[in-house]
């Protein structure tokens, strides 16, 4: 049996794509785990697998409304994460990363807990600095249709690091590059899981702009790995601390590695999966690349400067864009053939 801890964390946002992975990780590592969603984009089945585990603990409840739990440790990843998502409600976007950092850094300092922030590579903007270093400050439109996000995650590091400085509380912030893998909804309008479901479907592959613009993806079990180690970092490393894989790749070349992956796993309209032998492109798809005008503010280069990670807290990503790409492909042909 697992020899559990005496160590309680708090995951907020637990029940999302990166929240859940993060509460089975804790729960693997010996913690007990509270997971705090509101459910807007966090969806019950993420953690249905951890629900007879007696050491795990499910709270509905917005952290834009103060909390009173006892904890040790404080994951703060509750935020809507995607376009579609954050865009549908911007006032409470914005609310979220503001007056929600504003009642967990409260919790933080009434109970003596580290807290973590997960902030994101967008509080680069679209970067006139490449890659990314933690010095860069970003090049951010204040006004425009993203900033609810990407202004909040702002101000939520601003509020971080100012409850550090004023009140000595342990913090650390990470700041979070693309990152994808299973149990992303297949809806969230981000690039990975828009490109997966439309090939997995037989529809045409939508690239924005002329596709040269460039990401970084990071598979989820090595974002995960980062987050862990930061919050076990020596107290006066607070961050910010970039995380993401290095590897950068345009939008085209990604469109053509899911459309190889498909591909390669097999027939969509069945669902069967071939054997992983099979070469590449053995298949015949039909869906095609087609290209769309590219949204405002969509940033043409991101990629992370990840030598802090690695020097302080010995941490890169090791998972190859193909092979995780496999993983969440399987993922969402299962949640498709449903």
């Amino acid at each position: 049996m697992k020899n559990y801890s005496s160590k309680r964390a708090l995951v907020t946002g637990g029940a999302g794509f990166l929240g859940s992975h993060l509460c089975e990780r804790l729960l693997s590592d010996g913690y007990e785990v509270l997971c705090v969603d509101n459910f807007y984009t966090g969806r019950r089945s993420n953690i249905a697998h951890l629900m007879n585990n007696p050491y795990f603990e499910v709270m509905r409840h917005d952290i834009c409304f103060p909390l009173y739990v006892e904890v040790d440790e404080i994951y703060n990843l509750a935020c809507p994460a995607s376009p579609i998502h954050y865009q549908f409600d911007p006032v409470q976007t914005t609310k979220t990363s503001v007056h929600g950092s504003i009642n967990m850094l409260g919790l933080a300092k009434r109970v003596k807990a580290k807290i973590l922030q997960a902030s994101t590579s967008e509080v680069y903007g679209d970067p006139k600095v490449h890659p990314q270093p933690e010095t860069y400050w970003g090049n951010v439109n204040p006004i425009g249709l993203r900033s609810c996000y990407d202004e909040g995650k702002r101000c939520a590091e601003t509020l971080f690091f100012d409850y550090h400085r004023q009140h000595r509380l342990r913090i650390k912030v990470a700041r979070i590059f693309n990152t994808y893998g299973p149990r992303m909804y297949p809806n969230d309008g981000r690039v990975v899981s828009n490109f997966i479901m439309q090939a997995l479907k037989g529809e045409d592959i939508t690239v924005y702009g002329d596709g040269k613009q460039t990401r970084s993806f990071c598979f989820v079990d090595d974002l995960i790995d980062g987050l862990i180690k930061l919050m076990n970092s020596p107290d006066d490393f607070t961050g910010p601390v970039n995380l993401g894989n290095p590897d950068e790749f345009t939008i085209l070349e990604l469109a053509e590695k899911v459309l190889e992956g498909v591909r390669l796993l097999g027939d969509r309209s069945s669902g069967n999966l071939i054997p992983n032998n099979l070469k590449p492109n053995s298949l015949i798809s039909k869906s095609k690349i087609i290209f769309a005008p590219l949204p405002p503010d969509d940033p043409a280069q991101r990629k992370p400067d990840i030598t802090q990670a690695k020097n302080i807290l010995k941490w890169k990503p090791t998972i190859k864009l193909e092979e995780g790409l496999i993983k969440t492909i399987e993922y969402f042909n299962a949640f498709h053939s449903r």
